[in-house]
């Protein structure tokens, strides 16, 4: 007991410096100089002498208490417990970005900003009925919406750099400090230029055949590219080689209707986008097997704003709305 009333103490001196003592000037310094690992560098970017930024550091450290770089080799190297503290250090200044933009916001009639990450292969509909329904208090919100892998989304979610993510869930990901919650299967089709799906689709499936076709597949760390590489494996045949790897479903299309040897495989609604969008056709083959579902992840951490409640809740009831066809859904140019 008096072990854990110590570490109390402890604890509660630490917050005490903080709230009296850090500024946000020493955060952005943190950050600097993780970045660039050398105290020079920060000083010209930050305009600053390198003593003065050696005394600001020392400043930070005597806060916390605790050395939060080490000079190595190699430049300036984060501590354990500086790794800890830049990590936050991310989080707080982003926030104060988010506050700044929510202020924006309202200054121009609108309730709240909402930073919205998307991965390419989900369908655009889903999510802009969602973000038309999303009115706190009867008013609009403005949107930044940024798109890219999976990982990439929720490392930054986990910085806070954005404030809900629709991605593809799997058991694989690193959901520390996150939570998701399913929306929406996906079924995959295959496609090709008009006269390529037609001639496949009058055969069987034919592995070795597909296997020699110039596959346009996502990096090979996404889980369709995944799943694509396990269809060939239980056929007993190798992965084929992409002659083109890109996950955005504009460039797919376009590099499908101009290659008559072209194929790739796509979400549903994604495929019949691009049937009355780039003129791709979808070949009649039923895989056996479907996608890891799209989930919608947020932080665990923090209290959620009521635009974010709002939106989550919108994008559920979308989702689960029969009426709303997604089979039909634009995606993000």
């Amino acid at each position: 007991m008096l072990i854990d009333r110590g570490k109390g103490l402890e604890t509660h001196d630490i917050a005490h410096r903080l709230v009296q003592r850090l500024r946000l000037r020493h955060l952005a310094l943190l950050i600097e100089i993780d970045r660039l690992g050398s105290l020079t560098k920060v000083a010209d970017l930050m305009a600053m002498t390198q003593p003065a930024v050696t005394q600001a550091l020392a400043e930070v450290e005597q806060v916390f208490g605790t050395p939060l770089f080490l000079r190595s080799s190699r430049g300036m190297e984060a501590t354990a417990q500086g790794q800890i503290v830049i990590s936050r250090a991310r989080a707080m200044v982003q926030d104060m970005e988010l506050l700044s933009l929510d202020l924006q916001a309202h200054s121009m009639g609108r309730q709240a900003h909402l930073r919205l990450g998307v991965i390419p292969l989900v369908s655009g509909k889903l999510v802009s009925t969602a973000l038309r329904a999303t009115r706190p208090q009867g008013q609009v919100v403005s949107v930044s919406i940024t798109e890219g892998l999976t990982e990439t989304l929720l490392e930054q979610l986990r910085d806070h750099a954005l404030d809900a993510v629709v991605a593809r869930s799997s058991p694989d990901l690193n959901m520390k400090g996150l939570r998701h919650e399913a929306l929406y299967a996906q079924q995959p089709r295959l496609i090709a230029s008009r006269e390529l799906a037609g001639r496949l689709g009058r055969r069987k499936l034919d592995w070795a055949q597909l296997q020699d076709l110039d596959w346009i597949l996502g990096p090979r760390n996404t889980p369709m590219r995944r799943q694509v590489a396990n269809l060939f494996l239980r056929a007993g045949l190798l992965e084929p080689v992409p002659s083109v790897e890109t996950s955005s479903p504009k460039l797919i299309g376009e590099l499908i209707v101009n290659h008559s040897r072209a194929v790739s495989v796509v979400p549903t609604e994604i495929a019949e986008e691009l049937v009355r969008v780039s003129g791709v056709a979808i070949v009649p083959y039923s895989f056996e097997w479907g996608l890891s579902p799209i989930a919608l992840f947020t932080r665990v951490a923090g209290q959620q704003r009521p635009v974010d409640k709002l939106f989550a809740q919108e994008l559920k009831r979308v989702c689960t709305d029969k009426t709303v066809p997604l089979e039909r859904g634009a995606f993000f140019y």
